[in-house]
């Protein structure tokens, strides 16, 4: 009777030793760390930029932000809405950056942070192939020309012709803009010749390059100038260089455009 007591008592004191050293365990367990992500929008209807394929989102912008935050450890939260949208929700804090061909220009730089560049354009104009009337800039004046509301390439137009001389039409993305082109209800479309040039070749379009290269703008990953934002802007600009240096960048430039886009063609 004795040994049995003692042998319950043995019992009870190792499950009790082995309980405690269990809470002490799972004390010291420490919590998971919480998934790294940033918010980017995009049009998701700007080809070759960012577009929908086969319901995936892709394209150069796309993919590039998608690799380099991978890379980083962060998971991309995709937001889509109109180019003006945009601006409005990076501007809001809604999201982290923009990922659909923004200009680097003075303006934006007073506001935001922008990341190693990774696409060099110049705006142009297209017209309709049919159109004998238009073959140059000047056929443009008094005529009427499509564009994407916030776009750069409308303020390049506006401030290249400041006297009104080509009447602008704003449309919310792309796709209306060109439609109007493709069934002649305007004269005219602008955007950069990177996307133009893609684009005819992509959808087959009836269109023709009018006139020349206008300025030549750098495009990069815009940032809120604030410390989440500069800390984003450092990361995914290095990142960006060695995607840059390692030759994954060429490749994806030349995946979307034909060409290499993320050079500048002016040096």
């Amino acid at each position: 009777m004795k040994i049995n007591k003692v042998l319950g008592t043995l019992v009870t004191v190792i499950l009790a030793a082995g309980l405690i050293a269990g809470c002490g365990s799972s004390e010291k367990k420490a919590a998971p760390s919480p998934e790294k992500v940033i918010r980017a929008g995009c049009t998701g209807v700007s080809y070759p930029d960012s577009f929908k394929e086969n319901g995936k989102l892709t394209g150069y912008d796309v993919e590039i932000l998608e690799l380099a935050a991978k890379n980083l450890g962060y998971k991309v939260e995709w937001v889509n809405t109109d180019f003006a949208g945009l601006i409005g929700q990076l501007d809001a804090g809604k999201i982290d950056t923009i990922a659909n061909n923004v200009s680097i220009t003075p303006p934006r730089k007073e506001k935001y942070y922008f990341s190693e560049p990774f696409l060099y354009e110049g705006t142009q104009f297209v017209a309709h192939k049919d159109n004998n009337e238009i073959n140059k800039v000047e056929d443009l004046f008094g005529k009427t020309v499509a564009g994407v509301a916030g776009s750069n390439h409308l303020k390049v137009v506006e401030q290249a012709y400041p006297n009104g001389n080509i009447k602008i039409r704003t449309y919310e993305n792309r796709d209306g803009a060109m439609n109007d082109l493709i069934n002649k209800r305007v004269d005219g479309y602008v955007n950069a010749r990177n996307v133009l040039v893609a684009t005819i070749k992509k959808a087959n379009l009836p269109f023709k390059l009018v006139g020349d290269l206008f300025v030549i703008r750098p495009s990069a990953y815009p940032f809120l100038k604030n410390e989440k934002g500069k800390k984003l802007n450092d990361e995914f600009t290095k990142e960006i260089q060695r995607l840059r240096k390692d030759g994954t960048m060429k490749k994806i430039s030349e995946k979307y455009y034909g060409t290499d886009v993320s050079v500048n063609p002016g040096k």
